[in-house]
């Protein structure tokens, strides 16, 4: 049901060039009954899934590291990032879109995950819900050497490590990345690894 203390006006495309940015006019009724007009710009790039890999035999978990962008023109020096493994949904279901994400980038085929929850990472601008899973790897689902999908030009280090040097690296800094944070806290939370 939609909120009735909301009317959208009128939305503007703004750019198309690699995801949809439009400016929304809306009008929006305050606790006291009065109306106010804002003006926001909404950012839409899809929903998309990630997953921390665990292998709770030898206490060590998958992490994927790359470049972004971003991250580099907002002072991250290198413009690298350590990170869960994740990706757009690209009209697929969460659970398949994460299961194809993973043998893309990590090269470790699973046939099994589970869903944690889902999240928006930046509501005040950007429509993305995230889909949280975990799934549990061995060197038996290991198909290939990982690294992302040619065709999509992606540069991706294949990370595997100790859970305690991952969660470490929440306190020194290393990663800075929220999904990671999330998944890398349910996990000690749940006592996974």
């Amino acid at each position: 049901m939609k909120n009735p203390a909301i009317k959208i006006q009128k939305t503007e495309l703004l750019s198309d060039n690699w995801y949809i940015l439009n400016k929304v006019t809306f009008d929006y009724q305050k606790k006291d009954d009065s109306w106010i007009a804002q003006k926001r710009e909404v950012y839409d790039r899809g929903n998309g899934a990630a997953i921390l890999l665990y292998n709770s035999t030898n206490k060590k978990v998958i992490l994927t590291r790359q470049f972004r962008l971003p991250t580099y023109l907002n002072g991250n020096q290198t413009g690298m990032m350590i990170e869960v493994c994740a990706g757009l949904l690209d009209q697929d279901h969460p659970e398949q879109c994460i299961i194809r994400e993973t043998e893309e980038e990590t090269g470790y085929r699973l046939t099994k995950v589970t869903k944690i929850m889902e999240t928006y990472m930046s509501p005040g601008a950007v429509t993305e819900i995230l889909y949280l899973f975990v799934g549990e790897y061995d060197e038996s689902m290991k198909v290939s050497e990982g690294g992302g999908a040619q065709h999509e030009e992606e540069n991706i280090d294949v990370l595997e490590m100790s859970y305690n040097e991952a969660y470490a690296m929440i306190e020194s800094g290393e990663i800075k990345d929220a999904k990671t944070i999330l998944l890398l806290q349910h996990a000690k939370i749940k006592n996974l690894v």
